[in-house]
């Protein structure tokens, strides 16, 4: 496994859902609705947490700035990478281990 990846896991949610959000091109404020459905409201993103998470991606370069639409009041529209893609997956396949285990361990999955 790449050691920059190591390094950067375990992700937080909020971080983890706006790289999956990203899997194609969208702008911020559809960064925020996206996550909003995917996590069936239980998590709403700030406008702050949102930017400070993108300007950690962008530094990181798992995430890059693609556009920036001046007809549509300047939205930048970003999307993951191929370094963010393996951070994304080498998540989904740390967190399903947990899930695996916790229900091999408890011998029951509770909703």
């Amino acid at each position: 496994m790449d050691k920059n990846i190591l390094k950067l896991s375990p992700l937080t949610e909020s971080t983890y859902y706006i790289l999956l959000s990203l899997v194609e091109p969208i702008h911020g404020y559809g960064i925020i609705k996206k996550v909003e459905v995917l996590t069936d409201k239980r998590l709403k993103l700030s406008a702050g947490t949102l930017y400070g998470a993108i300007k950690g991606l962008l530094n990181n370069k798992l995430i890059e700035l693609i556009c920036i639409e001046k007809q549509n009041k300047g939205k930048k529209m970003y999307q993951i990478t191929t370094m963010g893609k393996k951070l994304l997956y080498y998540e989904l396949n740390r967190l399903r281990e947990m899930v695996n285990n916790g229900i091999s361990e408890t011998g029951d999955y509770y909703e």
